[in-house]
């Protein structure tokens, strides 16, 4: 099983340790996930991206150089709770992206199957085409 922390930059400049502490005690407090992705499909997922449904950019590939094999499972350890849009791209390219999903607080799973992929696929690329 593979683990990975999830990534996350904060810019902060801070003239002394002091005006550290709102911002140290601010974090910690905000409720943060484990999401472990079980691959139940025919193919690898080679990418993940996931990315607040606020904003319109994806954050980066949460896969980095791994892969998540058939069969295999992948942990996303300390995601902050939030709504977020979820990109997944197997070994042949085809991407699903699902809009909205609510990670926060409870360890979670995620199971995805080959029918899950396809479906999601193809809606994913009637949405694109629409565009």
């Amino acid at each position: 099983m593979m683990h990975l922390r999830a990534q996350q930059v904060f810019f902060w400049v801070a003239s002394s340790a002091a005006a550290a502490l709102p911002f140290a005690a601010h974090a910690s407090a905000r409720r943060m996930a484990d999401v472990k992705v079980t691959n139940r499909t025919d193919w690898e997922i080679h990418e993940l991206y996931l990315s607040s449904a606020d904003d319109e950019n994806w954050g980066p590939d949460q896969l980095g150089d791994d892969v998540i094999g058939k069969g295999e499972s992948f942990t996303l350890l300390g995601i902050p709770c939030d709504d977020y849009d979820i990109k997944i791209v197997d070994e042949e390219g085809d991407a699903c992206i699902v809009a909205a999903v609510d990670i926060c607080g409870e360890n979670q799973e995620w199971a995805i199957t080959s029918g899950d992929l396809l479906k999601c696929q193809a809606g994913t690329a009637a949405e694109t085409a629409d565009r």
